[in-house]
């Protein structure tokens, strides 16, 4: 009877505690009428909440003149978690609140090399980063790291990386500088799990991360699947033009090569996107058309194996609103069942996807706590 009675109060806490995740306030009765719980059992959980900060009084509403009930809201700050996305030249950090908000970043220009004296520079940026916004160590759930690389279920095993030297004991070099959890994830698979944290009901989609490499994530039932062997969703390497460019995986003609976000620009895609409002430039204008063209042809292939909804993500998927007429288009003309492209779809988090993904990590293990 006693774990029964420990099992149902932690059950309501958790529903009370999500109500608040998916609503700006509530009062009491709000509460009570919304999960079907007696006031009583109401307000044992406010209490709680409160006592542990992760709940605060945020105001009152009702009719003027009579008694108004208290509101109270989210302390979304109460808890933090870190994210890094690791590329080539760059590492950029964010921190994430338990709404899954960004509520600070940094995009810092450095080379990686597999050497202590780099990973001891990341964990350099990131005290800085922490001290610079203002956090407070003992909220901080821990750090989730992008690379562009697979990684094992474990979180912290490297199995393939063909773009940077990243190697199976990346993670330990992490952990011998940075002192907090960790953990490591494919930056594809990242972006993915952030898109499903503002997305709540998004069940069956295929994710294509446009960014510096090309990734993908398939999205089952509401989760994101991994594979037999961790390996699933590379869309990156589907061949797209049989003998075509070299991709870095050894392979010719990868959608890898044609879509990569370092196709438009090397370092600078917002100065490139801006351009391609006004240019005249032929050259530039060419090889945008060239691009719209494969993405289509990549959407089509997907689309025709998975039958599900198709999200641009990454980088350049941040930027693509004022094209995604065009690639439905495009999209239509090669497609053989298809009508109409509303399966087409564009990311929701438009910045720092990979770093957030992998922050949310923690936000997520820590509200399945409550």
């Amino acid at each position: 009877m006693e774990s029964f009675d420990f099992n149902l109060r932690k059950f309501n806490t958790s529903n009370i505690y999500s109500y608040f995740l998916e609503h700006p306030d509530a009062t009491k009765q709000d509460l009570a009428s919304a999960l079907n719980l007696t006031l009583p059992t109401v307000n044992k959980n406010i209490d709680y909440l409160s006592e542990l900060g992760l709940i605060a009084v945020s105001g009152s509403r009702g009719q003027t003149g009579g008694r108004r009930a208290t509101t109270y809201s989210l302390c979304a700050d109460a808890k933090v978690s870190l994210g890094l996305d690791i590329t080539k030249h760059h590492v950029s950090c964010v921190v994430v609140d338990l709404n899954g908000n960004i509520i600070s970043f940094s995009r810092n220009y450095l080379i990686f090399e597999f050497k202590d004296s780099y990973f001891k520079e990341v964990a350099n940026l990131l005290k800085k980063f922490i001290k610079e916004s203002n956090i407070d160590d003992k909220k901080i759930l821990g750090v989730g790291i992008g690379i562009p690389a697979l990684v094992q279920s474990d979180n912290k095993t490297v199995f393939y990386s063909g773009i940077m030297d990243i190697r199976e004991d990346t993670y330990d070099m992490f952990r011998k500088y940075i002192d907090m959890d960790i953990v490591m994830f494919n930056d594809a698979k990242a972006s993915c799990f952030a898109e499903k944290w503002i997305n709540k009901d998004l069940v069956n989609a295929f994710y294509i991360m446009l960014s510096n490499n090309v990734g993908g994530a398939m999205m089952i039932n509401g989760q994101v699947y991994s594979g037999d062997n961790f390996r699933s969703a590379e869309v990156g390497h589907i061949t797209l033009v049989p003998h075509g460019r070299k991709c870095y995986c050894g392979q010719y003609g990868c959608v890898d090569p044609y879509l990569a976000a370092t196709n438009l620009s090397q370092d600078d895609l917002e100065g490139y996107f801006k351009e391609l409002e006004t240019t005249k430039d032929e050259k530039i204008l060419d090889e945008w058309q060239q691009y719209l063209d494969y993405t289509a042809q990549t959407v089509v292939n997907v689309r025709a194996i998975l039958d599900c909804d198709i999200i641009l993500g990454g980088y350049v998927g941040a930027y693509l609103e004022p094209y995604l007429d065009e690639i439905k288009k495009r999209a239509l003309k090669i497609s053989t069942f298809d009508t109409n492209a509303d399966f087409i779809k564009l990311c929701s988090y438009k910045r720092e996807n990979i770093a957030a993904g992998a922050a949310l990590y923690f936000i997520s293990q820590f509200i399945k706590t409550i």
